[in-house]
């Protein structure tokens, strides 16, 4: 009897114990009813049997309320949410700068105002207010362009910046992730309830999945093993090392491409550990896509604008002179060996040299051909057109500079910067240069011959080719630049090129820097280029070569360019087999880079301090003259004004530039491009943001309310527990009285 009684009191027991459990989870569910992660626990009874006889009831266990797909398929939506979330600050930042085509202080509309002001000193060449708002407006439009790619390089600096940041931050999630694994497994083991845990768990896998693309899975012994998307492995037995080293400066020829952003490691710091590339979503995406991709390609539409304003302005400005010419001349195109170098003149050009006295009349007159082919200037008599090395058209100008009225006039090409530097030392006269063409097919061009842009064709290593052709002698060599950059030629790039392109016949590439003079003599190396080479290919190549230089493909827009930079930052000259039918850098169209433009682009220093230095017109022809025409300038003169004008009021051809297409158009226009391109980028991404921020809120709301505790159905559950708890206990009872009436039999 006594047994049975024991057995039903222990049976009563159980149901004490474990309705008592029940009401303790039931209470922890409403403490927690408004606990950010907290998913409901749910407790699960059962039927306790000993020996094959029921013996009460037992805790199975306690679960979660959770659907494991469901909280999958939000994190892997509040990923793409945070790669959104991310840039939507930077593209305040941009749009705060650029401006709205409309506004005042945008690009745009300081490209029409400076075509304005263009026209206005056309119809008044001679004022000094036009003159001086012309400068204003010119030095406001450089001015703009170095406050967006100041902006643009402060923006990618942030950014990489926050990548250091957001790698930290994945770093300490994994290490707790770890830590909670391991307790989670160690309570398993003792049978311990760790759902709470599991929860903490979550949470963590809430935050890493908003900074990366992840995916995980969960072992038996329920600890869960994290991966990127890309394969790599984070969080196993130990936390991986993920390892990024933030940039202090960053500058537009700063790109990842190139190397000079540090990877993103996972593990040991190799180059087969860089994970940059490979990361798909989440915040670090954004900041990457920023940096790498979204910044640089608005940087190089900014450069490619900031280059053709200099080209087209140089061009023209070049053509003229100020009234009544210029006493002093200083180049910006450096040569490498310019006793070596040679130039041509092509198409009939020939060049006009006039000196002019203060009042704009000829005092004396020639032309290059004529003092070139003359034994007379510069020690010798030179073949007509050329070829003449670049020293002894400087030697042959200074000759006739002295013998004609400017005695103490010195014209060479600097020793250390390379540029042709011409001087008259003397304000009796001015010097002016006119382009001109025979009509008649011969040369030297006699007086009054056409005005046209002389055509210069330049051989940059003596091998007899034509490296390149460039229109006007003045602007071959930047005499009378008005936009001046002071960036050395130690980069140089193609233009955009598909992402399939290849090369359609094989070349043979030299590079020559001022350690290789001279030019004539063995280059830096050469690098073959085969036939269906791609820009990597070609990029890889070179680089193989180890001759000094760093080839890269860098991404701009839809496609890639190929950059070659000095190493130690020389000027640099590249070349290919002319004679031998080499096209590969004339199809790619390789030039001295454009990137850094917009950073440097400035006016010429004389220019803003006296803006009557500015060229208005240009040198002009009068048949009835002297005796038989004499050449003259006038202060009214607005020919080489009236063409800038006219430049700014019609359309410019520009190549494509991260990822706007290659396009003819106003400045005013391009600049709206840009801007609106920026607009754009913005508005998309807004739009992608609002759609992944509702679709994320959807399904946290669900996986929320899936979880999250119900009061009306916890006080349900409290009632249900507190009967049983209390049905219990009446059974305790009742077999304590019964044990007392047994006491009470045996004595």
């Amino acid at each position: 009897m006594s047994g049975s009684l024991t057995l039903a009191l222990r049976t009563a027991q159980s149901g004490l114990l474990t309705h008592q459990s029940a009401l303790d989870a039931v209470a922890n569910n409403v403490a927690n009813v408004n606990t950010e992660n907290y998913s409901r626990k749910i407790v699960n009874l059962e039927q306790r049997v000993v020996s094959g006889v029921g013996a009460g009831v037992q805790l199975s266990d306690v679960s979660r309320a959770v659907d494991e797909g469901l909280l999958k398929s939000m994190r892997l939506e509040q990923s793409t949410f945070n790669n959104y979330d991310a840039q939507k600050s930077y593209f305040a930042r941009m749009q705060d700068m650029f401006g709205a085509p409309g506004d005042n202080t945008s690009i745009a509309q300081i490209m029409t105002d400076l075509g304005k002001a263009t026209e206005s000193l056309a119809q008044a060449p001679d004022q000094s207010l036009q003159q001086s708002e012309f400068v204003r407006q010119s030095e406001e439009a450089a001015s703009k362009l170095k406050q967006m790619s100041d902006t643009v390089q402060e923006l990618r600096l942030q950014a990489d910046q926050e990548i250091g940041d957001a790698v930290n931050q994945i770093n300490s999630i994994s290490s707790q992730l770890v830590d909670l694994n391991n307790k989670i497994i160690r309570n398993s083991a003792i049978k311990s309830d760790v759902t709470d845990l599991r929860d903490q768990r979550d949470a963590k896998l809430d935050q890493l999945s908003k900074l990366v693309d992840i995916s995980y899975f969960y072992r038996g012994g329920g600890d869960v093993v994290v991966f990127t998307k890309g394969g790599r492995t984070l969080v196993d037995n130990s936390s991986a090392t993920v390892e990024h080293i933030a940039a202090s400066n960053v500058a537009p020829t700063t790109t990842h491409a190139e190397g000079d952003f540090n990877p993103i490691y996972v593990g040991t710091k190799v180059a087969a550990n860089d994970i940059t590339n490979e990361i798909r979503d989440g915040r670090l995406k954004g900041l990457i896509t920023l940096r790498d991709s979204t910044l640089p390609n608005l940087q190089s539409q900014i450069d490619a604008v900031a280059a053709q304003l200099r080209d087209s302005v140089n061009q023209i400005h070049n053509r003229g002179a100020p009234f009544p010419g210029m006493t002093e001349m200083n180049g910006t195109r450096a040569f490498i060996d310019p006793a070596t170098q040679t130039i041509q003149l092509g198409n009939n050009s020939d060049v006009r040299i006039t000196l002019f006295d203060n009042s704009g009349n000829q005092h004396n007159t020639t032309t290059l051909q004529a003092i070139m082919n003359s034994a007379s200037y510069g020690g010798a008599s030179q073949p007509l057109n050329g070829a003449w090395t670049v020293n002894s058209v400087a030697a042959t100008v200074q000759d006739w500079l002295r013998a004609n009225g400017a005695a103490g006039a010195t014209a060479a090409v600097d020793a250390n910067t390379g540029k042709l530097n011409i001087n008259l030392n003397s304000t009796t006269y001015a010097l002016g240069f006119r382009d001109e063409v025979n009509s008649a097919g011969t040369v030297p061009s006699p007086p009054g011959s056409t005005a046209a842009d002389a055509t210069i064709k330049f051989d940059a290593n003596a091998d007899g080719g034509v490296d390149q052709t460039v229109s006007g002698f003045s602007n071959f060599f930047g005499l009378n630049d008005y936009y001046v950059d002071k960036l050395s030629d130690n980069v140089w790039e193609t233009n955009v090129m598909d992402p399939g392109y290849t090369s359609p016949k094989a070349a043979t590439l030299k590079f020559y820097d001022t350690t290789t003079v001279p030019v004539s003599g063995a280059p830096l190396g050469t690098v073959a280029v085969a036939a269906g080479d791609s820009i990597s290919t070609i990029a890889s190549n070179i680089n193989l070569a180890n001759i000094g230089v760093t080839a890269t493909a860098v991404p701009d827009g839809s496609g890639f360019r190929l950059r070659i930079a000095h190493n130690n930052g020389l000027n640099l000259a590249i070349t290919q087999n002319v004679a031998g039918g080499d096209t590969f850098l004339n199809d790619v169209s390789m030039h001295s880079a454009d990137v850094r433009v917009g950073q440097q682009l400035e006016v010429r220093s004389d220019i803003v301090q006296t803006p009557g230095k500015v060229t208005r017109g240009t040198m002009q022809w009068d048949a009835s003259l002297g005796a038989a025409g004499e050449y003259f300038q006038s202060s009214a003169d607005a020919t080489s004004i009236t063409s800038m004008a006219q430049m700014f009021a019609t359309p410019t051809a520009f190549n494509a530039a991260g990822g706007l297409t290659a396009t003819n158009g106003t400045f005013a226009n391009q600049a709206a491009q840009i801007v609106a391109f920026n607009a754009n980028l913005a508005a998309v991404n807004d739009s992608k943001h609002t759609y992944q921020k509702d679709l994320s809120d959807s399904l946290k709301n669900k996986s929320d309310t899936f979880r999250g505790v119900n009061l009306d159905e916890e006080m349900s559950n409290l009632m249900v527990f507190q009967q049983g708890y209390s049905a219990s206990a009446r059974v305790v009872s009742v077999i304590q009285k019964m044990f007392d009436v047994l006491d009470q039999i045996v004595k």
